[in-house]
C-alpha cells in the first residue's frame, strides 16, 4: 500500500482507469490554441470557462467524464464542477500524462 492508497487516491485512480476503459468522456479543459497543439485522441474541447454551461449536456450522456488540461489544475477545478453537479467525474490531470495511462490499458 501506497502513502497515496492512504488517502484514497489510489483507489480513486483505479476507479478512473475502469471508467475510461467502459468509454468515459475524455474532456479537455484547455483553451482551443492549446488543443489544436495535441490532445488525447477522441477527446472533446471545453474550455474551463465554458464547462458550468455544458454540465447539463455533459449529465444527459450519462457516463463518467475524464477531465484533463495541461497540469492537472484547470482539469481539477472542472471535475470538482461536474461532482457537484451530480456526474461521476475525474481529474485526468495533464493530458499527456493521461494519453500515455490511456495507451497502457
Amino acid at each position: 500500500m501506497g502513502l497515496l492508497d492512504l488517502f484514497g487516491f489510489g483507489k480513486r485512480k483505479e476507479q478512473m482507469k475502469e471508467a475510461i476503459k467502459n468509454g468515459a468522456l475524455i474532456v479537455d479543459v484547455r483553451t482551443p490554441g492549446e488543443f489544436m497543439g495535441g490532445h488525447v485522441d477522441g477527446s472533446e474541447n471545453i474550455p474551463l470557462g465554458s464547462v458550468g454551461a455544458q454540465l447539463a449536456s455533459l449529465k444527459a450522456k450519462g457516463k463518467p467524464v475524464v477531465f484533463c488540461c495541461a497540469s492537472g489544475m484547470r482539469s481539477g477545478s472542472a471535475a470538482s464542477q461536474a461532482k457537484s453537479a451530480g456526474i461521476e467525474a475525474y481529474n485526468g490531470g495533464g493530458w499527456m500524462s493521461l494519453n500515455g495511462l490511456m495507451l497502457n490499458l
